[in-house]
């Protein structure tokens, strides 16, 4: 008796699971493909040419702050730097509908501004609504 409830649970449990696959296209959560623009930040032209510290923290304070503007806008949804010091410094993953509107968005920037930063702006495409966890 014990294997035949053993062996019917499994084929409920087999059956349960092909009917979940089974489901109609309506059901099933719809996977798109979106362009998102992907920024990396590099190291500045001017970079060097920046050496009062009291600058360098007001040009990073501006930078912070532009992030928070852009990302409450909707449009900045990935930020981070490096953790070396290399002539990468960062990237931007930015939801918008052109290059040229990441262009203006970029021009906002502090250290862009002043050169401390500088940029190479590429079509990113990805999973509609991707989420980091």
């Amino acid at each position: 008796m014990k294997k035949f409830v053993t062996a019917a649970g499994a084929l409920l449990l087999v059956l349960g699971a092909m009917a979940q696959s089974n489901k109609p296209a309506a059901e099933k959560p719809k996977y798109e493909m979106k362009q998102y623009w992907f920024v990396m930040l590099t190291k500045g032209k001017g970079r060097d040419k920046i050496t009062d510290t009291a600058i360098i923290n007001k040009l990073q304070a501006g930078h912070m702050a532009n992030m928070e503007v852009m990302a409450a806008a909707g449009k900045l949804i990935v930020a981070g730097p490096f953790g070396d010091d290399g002539n990468w410094r960062g990237i931007f993953i930015f939801d918008a509908a052109s290059k040229e509107e990441v262009e203006k968005l970029l021009q906002t920037d502090p250290a862009i501004k002043a050169g401390r930063l500088d940029y190479e702006i590429h079509p990113w495409w990805a999973a509609k609504g991707t989420t980091f966890k």
